[in-house]
């Protein structure tokens, strides 16, 4: 007889874990969010969650799970009432069948929360790294683990993917949409990132320090901070340094070219164009009118 061999279709294929998490948050606990070039799950196990996924907030409770795509920027609240127990499992993959799970919520029955289960024992064994530790970056393996643990999660993660796709054609998850928790996030991410951008008044950051800082697209934090400040973000910090220029110059400690040198400005005539630009005066002009004041 002639055998022939079949090659069995695999529609998801894992071979790269980077983060397995199960955390026991606090009632007011708040991740203020990040995003990555790589696929992440949130599952919450207990209680409620609230989490922005790009640029749209929504509420999650027990049961609920929902995929970050790569580069999605992504934060998450506990809502104050009670600690949500939550798992969070991040990993590549460049499967196809991927796509399915974009902007998706979905609610998990009972063989689901199984593998979950079972992802979690066998990351328990196999890895010395505290899966309650979110600022965890790398999965430290242990010297003594039980034999094929790593696939098991492997088999299992993929596993778990397969049954929400076979399960999500035969139901309809409502997407509760917070415009609350939207507003609440986009507060909390200018009001991060205005901090960040006074603290740095003395020094020459871009729009792209800001995005790195902020774990957000060029796209995303245009859109978020000028909604919020109605101005862009270099914008904004053009105008914290004339402010800064201001308190200096009422301080009457140091002259104008050190003023501009201390603000990082190319040369003073430059820092007295974008002065007059700003206030309407030039800065011997605003020094004469605070004086006329006084």
């Amino acid at each position: 007889m002639n055998y022939v061999k079949t090659a069995l279709t695999e529609e998801f294929t894992i071979k790269d874990i980077v983060t397995i998490h199960y955390f026991e948050f606090a009632k007011d606990y708040i991740y203020e969010g990040e995003s990555h070039n790589f696929w992440e799950f949130v599952y919450v196990d207990k209680g409620e969650v609230e989490i922005m996924a790009g640029t749209e907030g929504y509420k999650l409770k027990q049961g609920d799970v929902i995929f970050h795509k790569p580069n999605e920027f992504h934060n998450l609240w506990a809502n104050g009432k009670a600690g949500p127990n939550l798992m969070v499992i991040s990993f590549f993959c460049s499967s196809p069948s991927m796509s399915y799970f974009e902007n998706k919520i979905l609610s998990i029955g009972e063989n689901e929360r199984l593998l979950l289960a079972k992802i979690k024992k066998e990351a328990e064994g196999s890895f010395s790294s505290p899966l309650y530790v979110s600022t965890l970056e790398k999965l430290e393996k242990r010297e003594i683990t039980l034999f094929g643990g790593e696939q098991l999660i492997k088999l299992y993660l993929e596993m778990f993917l397969i049954y929400l796709v076979r399960k999500g054609s035969s139901i309809t998850k409502e997407i509760r949409l917070s415009s609350a928790v939207k507003e609440r996030s986009e507060e909390s991410i200018v009001n991060k990132i205005v901090n960040y951008l006074q603290s740095n008044i003395y020094d020459n950051i871009t729009f792209e320090d800001v995005c790195k800082f902020a774990h957000m697209s060029k796209t995303t934090l245009k859109t978020v901070f000028k909604s919020k400040s109605g101005t862009g973000v270099i914008e904004y910090y053009k105008l914290l340094k004339i402010e800064e220029a201001k308190k200096l110059m009422r301080e009457e400690a140091l002259n104008f070219t050190e003023i501009s040198e201390k603000l990082g400005y190319s040369s003073v005539h430059y820092f007295s164009k974008h002065f007059k630009k700003s206030t309407g005066m030039t800065p011997t002009e605003y020094i004469c009118s605070i004086k006329s004041i006084s």
